[in-house]
């Protein structure tokens, strides 16, 4: 695969982000995939981002996601709910689709810089292109905040797809992993 388009593509979305009121940048790996994700809210509520995963755990795999999210953040709990798009390109199949989801994190009372949760995103047939059927992605995590703008974490991360003709249903990349979130 080319590695160049996916690079610029992160490094566009990094840009981007940073005429926002406030984001994030994430960075986070395991043996076999490496992933970058850039966030930030266009108004109060409505968070964009996106980000890139390439691994090469099962087969080999780029993906790029962009998102638009409505979001709410306080002591107790950190939400998003709305809309992504998802561009594979893997050794099993290629295509895109708009996929419905969001992720969910509740602090900790006791610790309040731990918190724990996930985020998950189905993709279904009607809204997919080329040869992907459907897809599913979701992770679990657990993050602790060392300042009020460094978060790291450990997860488990499992993205799913189904191609037609003779890709069939893959998983893509699944696994433990380990990352850091930068919070401006």
């Amino acid at each position: 695969m080319k590695v160049m388009t996916p690079v610029l593509a992160g490094l566009s979305l990094a840009l981007s982000t940073l005429s926002c009121q406030a984001g994030s940048l994430d960075l986070n790996l395991s043996d076999e995939a490496v992933q970058f994700a850039a966030s930030g809210e266009l108004a109060q509520g409505i968070a964009v981002g996106g980000g890139l995963l390439d691994s090469e755990d099962r087969v080999d795999t780029s993906a790029l996601h962009a998102q638009v999210l409505g979001v709410e953040r306080n002591r107790r709990y950190d939400i998003g709910v709305g809309a992504r798009w998802t561009q594979l390109d893997t050794d099993a199949g290629d295509g895109g689709g708009l996929g419905l989801g969001g992720y969910g994190y509740a602090y900790v009372p006791r610790m309040p810089a731990l918190s724990l949760g996930g985020y998950g995103f189905y993709t279904p047939s009607v809204v997919t292109t080329s040869d992907l059927d459907h897809g599913l992605e979701y992770g679990l995590r657990a993050r602790y905040g060392f300042t009020p703008n460094v978060d790291a974490y450990v997860g488990y991360r499992r993205l799913r797809a189904d191609f037609d003709h003779a890709g069939g249903t893959r998983t893509l990349d699944s696994g433990a992993h380990a990352g850091v979130r930068l919070v401006f």
